[in-house]
């Protein structure tokens, strides 16, 4: 039996300082993931790992965020979804800069299973938090707050190719960005990180399996989001290999990539009213499949540029649509979307580490073909899957 405590904002008015708290939250995110990109080359190179070596490393992230995750979703309902993600927030902060001390590459798993747990379990509240948001809204309005994220990656990585470039070594690279998340995540919580709907004590109900249309598109989901962390962290050693350049030219394919999906990711709800979702799925991911087929058969500063750029354009709203269509799957909206969105966030984490342990077999090259069968098949199946999506 769930137990309802007094919501703080009355219901018909509408949250926007909250917006604006959450939506600098998702943009702290981004700009601290899209720091810790850019710097993954060198971190590799600084402790003399090989690719298999990273790829272990990766893994403790996900372990990290695979341990939190359903943690967090218990945690929101205790605390309220505002104030768990400003908690999370601070531990997120906490734990960005700690891979540039590691010494090795035992205790870069450390530091790394730490970020993981924090960001996976940030991940998942401040999601749930606009959610809330969203649905005291009454529009949708999920696509501007992955826009703020992935702005925040484009500035993250930006900033790093900068820091980079002026020769600030890596300790830094994290530590400076890091600063200006603390003041965004603080400036969010003093703002407005609150609860807006009624408060449910945590129940066993939250791990219930989902139904077989939920499932479908929590895969599409997994596969979507694999491809998005995979980029993340391969693209800029991917490029430095092959185009044999410094790490901040290198950085080139991820910024293009955050840059574009930031971009069409604030045209999205629009999008998805003047085309609809499974139009929006099957040529983004056509677009996407071009894209990465593009960057790994001919690899220049300009193919990187175009074809990661095409990543982004075309996987920038397949994942909030995939979110409103699992939301469309069960009785109660928010069950849907935290279903999709916990396949869909452990794919992110997934990627890059299953990416490292392919090159080690295969090479780096063909082991990244794998994101284009992904892509693929979100390309195929999943237009189908929207359409396909009711209540059980």
């Amino acid at each position: 039996m769930k137990t309802l405590a007094k919501p703080f904002v009355q219901p018909g008015t509408t949250p926007l300082k909250e917006r604006v708290a959450t939506l600098g939250v998702f943009l702290a995110n981004g700009f601290g993931i899209g720091a810790w990109a850019v710097e993954v080359p060198r971190i590799k190179e600084s402790l003399l790992l090989s690719d298999s070596s990273l790829g272990i490393a990766l893994f403790a992230f996900a372990l990290g965020a695979i341990v939190t995750m359903p943690l967090a979703g218990q945690l929101a309902p205790r605390l309220g979804s505002g104030r768990a993600t400003a908690l999370l927030g601070a531990a997120f902060v906490v734990a960005l800069p700690l891979p540039a001390f590691a010494p090795n590459l035992a205790t870069l798993c450390i530091a790394l299973f730490a970020l993981g747990a924090a960001n996976g379990a940030l991940d998942v509240s401040m999601n749930g938090h606009a959610s809330t948001i969203e649905t005291q809204w009454k529009s949708p309005i999920m696509s501007s707050f992955h826009a703020s994220w992935s702005a925040g990656g484009l500035l993250g990585a930006a900033t790093g190719a900068m820091l980079q470039k002026g020769g600030v070594g890596v300790t830094g690279g994290l530590v400076l960005p890091d600063v200006l998340i603390a003041a965004l995540m603080l400036a969010a919580a003093v703002l407005a990180l609150r609860d807006l709907a009624p408060r449910a004590a945590a129940s066993s109900s939250a791990f219930a399996l989902p139904n077989a249309g939920v499932m479908k598109l929590a895969l599409l989901a997994f596969l979507c989001m694999l491809v998005e962390g995979a980029v993340a962290d391969w693209s800029a050693v991917y490029l430095r290999s092959a185009l044999n350049e410094e790490a901040s030219v290198a950085a080139i394919g991820y910024s293009a990539f955050a840059f574009s999906m930031a971009a069409c990711r604030f045209v999205g709800d629009a999008s998805v009213r003047r085309f609809g979702p499974s139009k929006v799925i099957g040529l983004g991911g056509l677009l996407a499949v071009a894209g990465l087929a593009l960057v790994l058969s001919l690899p220049t500063v300009f193919t990187a540029c175009a074809g990661f750029a095409m990543v982004g354009v075309g996987l920038a709203n397949i994942v909030p649509v995939i979110f409103s269509a699992a939301g469309r799957s069960t009785a109660t909206p928010a069950v849907g979307v935290s279903m999709a969105a916990t396949a869909g966030y452990a794919g992110f984490l997934v990627g890059p580490p299953l990416i490292g342990l392919g090159a080690g077999w295969l090479g780096l090259r063909v082991a990244l073909y794998v994101l284009v069968v992904a892509t693929l098949i979100v390309c195929l199946l999943g237009g189908k899957a929207v359409r396909g999506a009711r209540l059980a």
